[in-house]
């Protein structure tokens, strides 16, 4: 545990780097540009800064204009300004975008199908899973499970997956759950491997994917998916006629309306669940940092004090985060087996 401690205080050393160079050069922390910048997503992926100069990896940069046709570039040409008529945009509307003018002079924004440090980090993480599940398998293939118990790494998956099956599938979904298994235990371990590596602060990781509402809102849409197309007759029975009295479904369809706002209700709590949890827990620890350099004009002797409470509060939440990566990747995929389980009811089941 001890050595978790040093890893984790090692980190919080290096998250700040970028920070030092600002105030240095500007004089000043903006902590909301600060904040925001780290848990917004980038058409570069910014590691630190060395002397007042930003040390970042540049990345693809793909546009269709409505003007002009496709456009493929590095968005280090959109650090000069403006690139073959594209550029990032200041204003309110459109702030951090890259757009380009019509005829009027209005800005517009073109197809963006640009590979940006969210896309990027979705990517690097789908491909660590992959990885971790084709680790697993090999050692499965290479030895005979029912003879020779797995140990390290494949043990440790083994326990996860059987705790996810048994704990969560098979209780929540019924008797046909391996149906569903296959999905529900991907929806896990990407949300888990995702919030894992949102806490890492430097690349490949500290990217905001789970913390960005359009990720949870695919994955919520999949359970939606899931639960409304293979849910079973008595599920859509109990939506269009439950069994409640008759004054309640006609003339005025009151129960029948309430439980259809409740299959959107479901998916947007899942989604809404998992974005909070992890921004608020990302926020709360760049704030923390943050405090260091607030009080660096207050004195030596406060800032040093300051600081070092605000690093071991900082080791604590991230210690706390470690825990909140796995608490919501197994409360999102509990929901999702409880939402599937009840639109796989039957009759007979409620009747024991």
């Amino acid at each position: 545990m001890k050595g978790w401690k040093y890893i984790l205080v090692l980190l919080l050393a290096l998250l700040p780097v970028s920070l030092r160079a600002q105030e240095a050069e500007e004089g000043e922390l903006d902590v909301q540009e600060y904040i925001f910048g780290h848990i917004g997503d980038a058409y570069e992926w910014h590691i630190t800064t060395v002397n007042g100069h930003p040390v970042s990896i540049p990345l693809p940069v793909i546009l269709y204009s409505r003007q002009s046709g496709w456009h493929c570039f590095s968005s280090k040409h959109l650090e000069e300004g403006s690139h073959e008529g594209f550029y990032l945009s200041t204003s309110e509307k459109y702030s951090g975008k890259i757009v380009e003018r019509d005829a009027s002079g209005a800005e517009i924004r073109p197809i963006d199908l640009s590979v940006t440090k969210n896309v990027l980090s979705l990517m690097i993480n789908s491909l660590v899973l992959v990885l971790l599940v084709l680790l697993t398998a090999r050692w499965y293939k290479k030895h005979d499970a029912v003879e020779e118990a797995p140990k390290g790494f494949a043990g440790l998956m083994e326990m996860m997956v059987t705790m996810v099956e048994d704990d969560i599938i098979k209780e929540c979904v019924g008797k046909d759950y391996k149906r569903y298994s296959p999905y529900l235990l991907t929806a896990f371990f990407f949300i888990f491997v995702n919030n894992l590596m949102g806490i890492v602060p430097f690349f490949p990781g500290g990217a905001n994917i789970t913390g960005n509402i359009a990720v949870t809102f695919v994955l919520a849409m999949c359970t939606f998916l899931a639960v409304n197309l293979f849910g079973n007759k008595h599920y859509w029975k109990d939506i269009f006629w439950p069994e409640v009295p008759t004054w309640l479904k006609v003339p005025l369809p009151l129960m029948p309306l309430i439980e259809i706002i409740g299959m959107f209700t479901k998916p947007f709590s899942l989604m809404i669940r998992l974005f909070a949890n992890i921004l608020a827990g990302h926020i709360m620890i760049l704030g923390v940092i943050a405090v260091i350099f607030l009080t660096a004009k207050l004195g030596i002797g406060l800032n040093a004090g300051l600081s070092v409470i605000a690093i071991l509060f900082g080791v604590f939440l991230d210690i706390l985060e470690l825990l909140v990566a796995f608490l919501q990747a197994y409360v999102f995929t509990m929901l999702s087996a409880v939402f599937i389980g009840l639109s796989r009811q039957h009759p007979e089941t409620e009747k024991q």
